[in-house]
């Protein structure tokens, strides 16, 4: 039971936090993958040794301490957490296992002066808090899925019943199931998730829906990374009646419903993959809709033929497209970096519009920044992150 007292405690950390978040999340995973190795396979070994998901959890970590006493304060953080566990099928009985690994973590981290008992005490209560409200909301989650036409609850077998190359770096695979049932319907815009074996090792990752729906089949569209362990395996190893595990559709970047506001999609590099669910929807719609995109070059420019040929069957698709190089390749609207002048050349000239824009993070940042400054309403701008969700200021 969360105390008053414990309350006090937990926000009295903050500061603690702010300084050595990071340094205690670091700490943590290696505490965390040896003394529960079976949970490894949940995590991106990527996002470990770059930092990505240390700097993810500090964040998260310093978001619930600083809200303590008024959780909604929050906002979408948890629903993005409970999307993200649901897609890797994290269960109750995982949330032990961290909790002992963090609070291990704080006392070897902060110290026995700083990490009293009473701390230690007050973390374990907070920590227990909010395990009960993410596995609560997961367990709301999962019986929903099981219960929907085509749904299903934890690992189901699909085989790959196509494969694609769409660009230099990205390759499309269509998943029917083994079972030869329907699949569960799901919004535009959300993700998969997929596990696999590579190397003896248990993969795990999520990747977005990159097809609308039909009741029938899946479709991911994955980008070859240098050294990604699992883009790697689709890419060479995975072929047309292989068969892999996924995890039923999650997440919430989807389209907001409003009726009338045009709709923006900004997208980079591999971020474009979400949008191509999102596109007929939004196009069905009648709205108005503005697409930009933008890649290093042509030859890594993915979906291009599929975008221009929706725009001649639909007017109100206007795409813009963007390189940072001109390599030889079908010429794009504009060469360089994307930046605000460019945005504001084509955008809508009314800044009510429903912006949605991800890709790398860099990218993100200036997009952020871009519409802000061009008046595009922030609480109509969404954006979503491949891998650990950062900070975009």
């Amino acid at each position: 039971m969360l105390s008053a007292e414990h309350r006090a405690i937990v926000s009295a950390t903050v500061p603690i936090l702010e300084q050595g978040g990071e340094a205690l999340t670091r700490h943590f995973y290696p505490i965390l993958f040896r003394d529960y190795p079976q949970v490894k396979p949940y995590f991106n070994q990527t996002h470990q040794s770059d930092g990505a998901q240390p700097r993810a959890l500090a964040n998260a970590v310093l978001m619930y301490a600083k809200n303590i006493d008024r959780l909604e304060a929050l906002g979408p953080l948890v629903g993005q957490i409970v999307s993200k566990h649901v897609a890797l099928d994290i269960r109750p009985e995982h949330y032990p296992m961290v909790g002992a690994s963090l609070l291990q973590a704080i006392r070897e981290v902060l110290g026995a002066d700083v990490a009293t008992d009473a701390v230690i005490e007050a973390w374990g209560a907070a920590y227990g808090q909010l395990a009960g409200i993410l596995a609560g909301a997961e367990g709301r989650a999962y019986d929903a899925l099981a219960a929907a036409p085509g749904g299903w609850n934890g690992l189901r077998r699909f085989v790959v019943a196509g494969k694609r190359r769409e660009s230099d770096e990205i390759t499309s695979f269509v998943f029917r199931p083994e079972d030869g049932g329907p699949v569960a319907d799901f919004q535009p815009g959300q993700y998969i998730g997929l596990r696999a074996v590579v190397d003896g090792v248990d993969q795990r990752r999520n990747y977005s829906l990159s097809a609308a729906p039909d009741g029938a089949t899946y479709q991911i569209s994955v980008k070859r990374e240098r050294g990604g362990a699992m883009s790697n395996h689709l890419h060479d190893a995975v072929n047309e009646g292989d068969v892999v595990e996924l995890l039923p559709p999650s997440g919430v970047f989807t389209l907001a419903a409003h009726a009338s506001r045009p709709i923006v999609f900004i997208t980079g590099g591999v971020g474009i993959t979400p949008t191509l669910a999102m596109l007929p929807a939004a196009l069905a719609s009648g709205r108005d809709v503005h697409f930009i995109h933008a890649a290093r070059h042509g030859g890594v420019h993915a979906f291009r033929a599929h975008v221009d040929a929706l725009a001649s069957r639909h007017p109100q698709l206007r795409r813009h497209y963007l390189y940072a190089e001109d390599a030889g390749h079908a010429a794009p609207d504009a060469v360089g970096l994307l930046d605000s002048e460019l945005l504001a050349a084509w955008l809508p000239e009314s800044r009510d519009v429903d912006a949605y824009f991800l890709g790398p993070q860099p990218f993100m940042k200036v997009v952020r920044k871009s519409l802000r400054e061009l008046g595009v309403p922030e609480s109509q701008t969404y954006h979503e992150f491949f891998g650990p969700a950062a900070a975009l200021a």
